[in-house]
């Protein structure tokens, strides 16, 4: 007969490889202490006050008293202060974990069932897998492809749903090299289970190396330069100002005044819907001349043609961006066609408004 055993292996702290992950921690377990601290009084004073005050004759009549402002304050006031204390700290904390540092390298995920497809700047590709240089953030961009899934790393304590049809974004950094789990958090279909990956964290040298061994054709940004010109877009998107649709340089992170509308920001979700639904937010001085391309461009296509718009320089005498996130020089790879990523291509006419 097989023998079975129970060793408990709790650990208070994990050993968290990541500064965020850290700060969780000690959020975590100050709020085990203070609502252990609470709840055990509660039980104490609740057991203590059932046998210090209870009916010793069936006709005892307890006395009237009458109530104390100051106790009723004290035991308000102070638990409330404790309380908002927590919540201030935790908003922190998650305001922290959605803004992205500016220094972030973006690197883009497309979920579908049941992988994980992964694509840096530089062009190179992975499924399931996910390297990253130690002491660097990483800004991760994402959809899905077809349901809603969740990117969750339990080492890096961050989880996001992945939806389709608009991106999210999470970030995280590294600390110390290892190997860590990444699980679809969100029930996808039959084989959710099976959607699983693992996140590589590899000192600087090494990361490298890594990135040299088969190296890719070209850029992310290079390859979204191509569908400009397959699609048709430098038709209508031309680097002098003059042309029928507004031109892209500097695009990425600047206020855009719409048509019979307020300004918005040209994010990632903003740049996605202007190239499926052109419709929804023309830009003011602009007819509705674009068609829509949905249905007709897949996801890896649209994050290539983001990472294109992200790589082009400001037109000159303009301010470049100040959005954070990153360009196909982030990973030290000069991005590839016409010299993308400072001034554009002078040949080169992006088509997305």
């Amino acid at each position: 007969m097989r023998e079975f055993s129970f060793r408990p292996n709790l650990q208070f702290f994990s050993g968290a490889p990541s500064a965020i992950a850290r700060q969780y921690e000690w959020l975590f377990w100050a709020l085990v202490v203070v609502c252990g601290t609470v709840t055990l009084a509660i039980a104490v004073f609740v057991v203590y006050s059932a046998i210090r005050y209870r009916r010793r004759d069936p006709d005892e009549l307890p006395p009237q008293i009458q109530g104390s402002i100051f106790l009723e304050l004290t035991w308000t006031v102070i638990p409330l202060g404790i309380f908002m204390g927590m919540f201030v700290w935790g908003a922190f904390l998650f305001f922290d974990l959605q803004r992205a540092p500016r220094d972030a390298q973006d690197v883009y995920v497309v979920a579908k069932q049941w992988m994980w497809k992964v694509q840096y700047l530089d062009g190179r590709r992975e499924i399931n897998t996910l390297h990253v240089p130690v002491g660097t953030p990483i800004n991760l961009v994402m959809t899905s492809q077809d349901v809603i899934h969740s990117f969750f790393v339990p080492a890096f304590r961050i989880k996001q749903d992945v939806l389709p049809n608009r991106y999210t974004n999470i970030w995280f950094q590294a600390d110390q090299p290892g190997k860590f789990h990444l699980f679809c958090a969100e029930y996808c279909g039959t084989k959710h289970s099976g959607m699983i990956g693992w996140v590589y964290a590899m000192n600087r040298q090494d990361f490298q190396t890594w990135l040299a061994e088969g190296a890719p054709e070209g850029s992310l940004a290079s390859t979204g330069e191509k569908y400009f010109h397959q699609f048709g877009c430098a038709n209508c998107h031309h680097f002098d100002g003059h042309g029928p649709c507004p031109d892209l340089r500097g695009l990425y992170g600047r206020e855009v005044q719409i048509t019979d509308g307020p300004t918005v920001i040209a994010d990632d979700s903003y740049i996605r819907e202007s190239i499926l639904k052109p419709k929804a937010k023309i830009v003011l001085g602009f007819a509705d001349i674009m068609p829509t391309f949905e249905g007709q461009i897949s996801d890896d296509q649209l994050v290539a043609l983001l990472a294109y718009i992200k790589a082009l320089g400001p037109a000159p005498g303009a301010e470049q961006p100040t959005s954070s996130g990153s360009t196909p020089e982030s990973y030290g790879i000069q991005p590839g066609i016409g010299g993308v990523g400072a001034t554009g291509n002078a040949n080169t006419e992006p088509g997305v408004r």
